[in-house]
């Protein structure tokens, strides 16, 4: 590493939204160019809910990212109130399940068939815990009462902290984590519990989103919080704990349905994903951290090989596009129009 370039292991992205059909076609190799491993959530319509459907979708991401060989999907399956956790056992035993994600019905975007109640999952909770088959969490509560500011912190308290008292060894990687309180939490328990952390929720709070006029393409879920919760984010992503790993949660909306009445929550930061890492490790004095973030942590906790390929990022500034894709499928990338510092190189 230098002042001009930095080589690091090639990092996984821990958790990431491709959709389907052309929307994947266009958003996967963006992911697949810079990542060796992603995990891909599962909440498409209808959700990937058995191991045959994983299979099949696994399928079409291989195709949609041909020109990268070397990239593997990691699948995941969505869990219903009715899941059947026999199948889904099966699958994570057959190498097709990498883990299970909880949506809180309602919480977040196609996340309508999610669990209304954990307890309707105590089976296969028990049955993940038994086959040390990580669980992956949207952490947040769909209470109305609840200020959505709150929903995270909530969560921890009457979702996590209970089923972890029921659960003690039940592997469990808290997704892009939004507060100093989800920051803490992770510090504080077992070594069986980590947490992704998002580029955007490292560079944004809520002030961006809001003051000055709204802005549709910084709206996402978890929303962005009060800056002292991203300071926090930012300390424990670059502070080289073995419990925080790079999960960036792109996810792509079309222009008009980001820029609409009722706008979708997502942000697409595929493209230039570990340029924005980089920058914030940068900010920080911490950029010797970032292959420990980006490479490693990660496939510790899954338990899966270090990567042994590399990449090389520049100290050379770029172009954010304004928009990328073509037509109806028109996407606003993270930091449109601005000037990045560091460049992923291209051999």
């Amino acid at each position: 590493m230098t002042a001009d370039s930095i080589t690091l292991i090639k990092p996984d992205d821990w958790h990431v939204h491709l959709r389907d059909g052309e929307m994947l076609k266009q958003v996967a190799p963006y992911t697949a160019r810079q990542f060796a491993r992603a995990i891909i959530m599962p909440n498409l319509v209808p959700p990937v809910t058995t191991t045959a459907m994983a299979v099949d979708y696994r399928r079409r991401i291989l195709a949609a990212t041909r020109d990268y060989p070397d990239f593997q999907p990691l699948m995941t399956a969505y869990l219903t109130d009715d899941i059947d956790y026999e199948d889904l056992i099966k699958g994570h035993q057959q190498g097709v399940f990498t883990a299970a994600k909880l949506y809180p019905a309602g919480a977040t975007t196609n996340s309508c068939h999610g669990v209304t109640d954990i307890k309707n999952i105590f089976p296969a909770l028990e049955a993940m815990q038994k086959q040390g088959m990580p669980l992956l969490v949207h952490g947040e509560v769909v209470d109305n009462d609840i200020d959505i500011f709150d929903r995270e912190a909530c969560f921890i308290d009457t979702v996590l902290q209970p089923l972890l008292k029921d659960m003690p060894e039940l592997k469990v990687v808290f997704e892009h984590i939004t507060t100093q309180d989800a920051a803490d939490f992770v510090m504080s328990a077992g070594d069986n519990i980590a947490a992704t952390i998002t580029a955007h929720h490292l560079q944004i709070n809520r002030n961006d989103m809001l003051v000055g006029g709204i802005k549709p393409h910084y709206y996402c879920l978890p929303v962005a919080k009060r800056e002292l919760h991203r300071q926090a984010l930012r300390q424990a992503a670059t502070s080289g704990h073995k419990k925080f790993f790079l999960g960036t949660d792109t996810a792509p909306h079309a222009v008009g349905d980001k820029e609409s009445a009722c706008g979708c929550a997502g942000i697409f930061t595929a493209p230039h994903a570990i340029e924005h890492y980089a920058q914030v490790f940068e900010e920080e004095n911490a950029l010797n951290q970032l292959e420990t973030f980006a490479s490693i942590n990660g496939p510790n906790f899954y338990g899966l090989p270090i990567n042994k390929d590399r990449i090389t990022l520049i100290k050379e500034s770029q172009h954010v596009s304004e928009i990328v894709g073509n037509n109806d499928l028109s996407l606003s990338p993270f930091k449109a129009g601005e000037t990045l510092v560091w460049q992923l190189h291209s051999d």
